[in-house]
């Protein structure tokens, strides 16, 4: 017969093994998730998307006309929905103390649907996976135990949609042509202004560019809470463009730095990415260009 302290040791083996299986069930969830969202943004693409060309930017001012001469090709089918794989570094720290990861990811960016981004991120031992969206933030450490999970809020969705606008200009031009709910506007010669209204969310976003056209950066003041309060405020965000490479007829930057704060001295880019490939999952439904 088993003595007290036998059962006190099964006890606690059990409880231990459902804890684990718990948290195993949770990332399991969490990457369904990842899967579905993923799906429903693919769809949200037009089956039979037109293609582009330059009488569609006659009413734009002159720094967004030459912003899309040189993003996409005359021709190029409108493809608004993108897998993009990236490697880089992205910092859990600050300017005094970057402590950067080495990062990997996978995002699918879809404008105005939303965006899910997929990351793993290392530092000798250390390492952090999970995913971002307009509806969540998932991060785990070792892949077993949650270190963020935050989403479901009003604050969070109006952060993200400030987020993924803006990358919808440098990563999927085609996506922020002028229509419903989308807005240029001048502000000198070498900048222009977006505006983008969807669902009760509106965004702004500033387009710095060459004299050819090409990205320089983008900012925008965006919905964050991070400031040393941890509270949600408006706050300066922007990141900088370069190394452009051509993905199906589109001109897009395959090297981004962007931060917090950004056009500040307190500006700090804490994810600095590097492109792998841009694919557009819609391709293989659309006609040929």
């Amino acid at each position: 017969m088993a003595s007290i302290s036998d059962l006190i040791v099964i006890a606690t083996a059990v409880v231990i093994i459902l804890f684990i299986a718990g948290l195993l069930c949770l990332r399991l969830l969490d990457y369904r998730a990842d899967k579905q969202l993923i799906r429903k943004l693919i769809a949200q693409h037009p089956p039979h998307p037109g293609h582009f060309h330059p009488v569609m930017l006659q009413d734009l001012p002159e720094a967004a006309k030459r912003f899309f001469q040189f993003s996409i090709a005359p021709g190029t089918p409108l493809y608004t929905v993108a897998n993009i794989a990236m490697t880089g570094q992205f910092s859990l720290g600050n300017s005094k103390r970057p402590d950067y990861l080495n990062m990997k990811a996978m995002q699918t960016l879809a404008f105005p649907g939303g965006f899910v981004w997929q990351m793993q991120a290392r530092r000798q031992l250390l390492r952090i996976s999970g995913s971002d969206s307009a509806s969540w933030t998932r991060f785990w450490l070792q892949e077993l135990l949650p270190v963020a999970r935050a989403g479901a809020s009003l604050d969070h969705r109006r952060s993200a949609f400030g987020r993924y606008v803006a990358e919808a200009v440098f990563w999927t031009p085609a996506a922020v042509l002028p229509g419903p709910g989308v807005k240029w506007s001048h502000l000198n010669e070498h900048s222009a202004r977006l505006t983008v209204t969807h669902l009760g969310l509106e965004q702004v976003v500033d387009l710095t560019v060459a004299d050819n056209g090409q990205p320089l950066h983008v900012s925008f003041m965006r919905w964050s809470n991070a400031n040393p309060q941890h509270r949600y405020i408006l706050q300066p965000f922007g990141g900088y463009l370069s190394n452009f490479r051509e993905f199906g007829g589109f001109r897009l930057p395959a090297h981004v730095e962007a931060g917090n704060h950004f056009g500040t001295d307190d500006y700090f880019a804490f994810f600095i990415a590097d492109i792998n490939s841009i694919s557009w999952p819609q391709q293989s439904n659309s006609p040929a260009g």
